[in-house]
């Protein structure tokens, strides 16, 4: 389903100096519906109460298979540091209960600073991984990505379609996630709804998000540590449609220096 999701959490994640594309979503179950249906959302991304990023994402669910595109753009505030904009799009099928991606691309620009990673995947497991520039190389720190840990992974966007057969089924499950250099997983956990989610409808979802960082990291960070042991991270998800896929609309994550909010805007289905 999803939009930029992952870089606009990026995004605010580095402005809050979490410094991790948290990636918050979720795989499945169930399988799709045949009918075509497609969606439109816009997302706002805030900081202590102000814009620092806007993202809109158009998903598309046809005959068991999803194609998701995206955009990211820093606003308000954040822009007095630069301007950040980033595009990203992803495609796979249900198998089961699971989600598994065929293809991920992100491109990325911060200022003068450009990015781009492209995966390609076969059976739930990475087998193309493209970054332009090219990773740098890093020290005896580094915790460093092994094949191991490329079987059973969601890109950042694939991760955000949560395919249930009902709000009961959102929760409870464990996320293996790789964006191109980091490798993180996310469990979720059935929590309450919030005041803050009741706009969003009778179905939805919350989840209290706790996270291990796996591999692709610099060991003895401090923003990972309080990500681990420390933040606070919720997210609630709506269902859209007949699909049977849950997609974010609201999330905040905890970070050293304050709170991160991630709130769905719209979420329209095309007719």
């Amino acid at each position: 389903m999803i939009d930029g999701w992952r870089v606009a959490v990026g995004i605010a994640a580095r402005r809050g100096q979490a410094a991790v594309a948290l990636a918050l979503g979720i795989a499945a179950a169930a399988p799709a519906q045949a009918e075509v249906e497609t969606f439109k959302g816009e997302y706002t991304v805030s900081y202590l109460g102000l814009t620092i990023a806007r993202s809109t994402f158009d998903s598309r669910f046809e005959n068991g298979r999803f194609s998701l595109q995206g955009t990211v753009s820093s606003a308000g505030i954040a822009d007095i540091f630069g301007r950040t904009r980033g595009t990203a799009s992803a495609s796979g099928t249900f198998a089961g209960e699971r989600t598994q991606p065929a293809a991920f691309r992100m491109n990325y620009t911060e200022g003068r600073r450009k990015q781009m990673t492209a995966l390609r995947f076969r059976g739930g497991t990475v087998v193309g991984n493209e970054n332009v520039p090219p990773l740098k190389k890093r020290g005896s720190d580094w915790v460093p990505v092994t094949p191991a840990h490329l079987s059973g992974v969601v890109d950042p966007l694939s991760a955000g379609v949560v395919k249930a057969a009902g709000p009961g089924e959102v929760c409870g499950r464990t996320i293996r996630l790789f964006d191109g250099e980091f490798r993180l997983d996310a469990t979720l956990h059935p929590a309450p709804n919030s005041s803050a989610v009741r706009e969003y409808g009778d179905g939805v979802v919350t989840c209290r998000v706790t996270v291990r960082p796996v591999a692709g990291y610099r060991k003895g960070r401090a923003a990972l540590d309080y990500l681990q042991n420390r933040s606070r991270i919720m997210i609630a998800f709506a269902p859209l449609g007949t699909t049977g896929v849950y997609a974010p609309v609201h999330a905040t994550v905890g970070t050293q220096i304050g709170t991160v909010t991630v709130r769905a805007r719209r979420i329209d289905q095309n007719r």
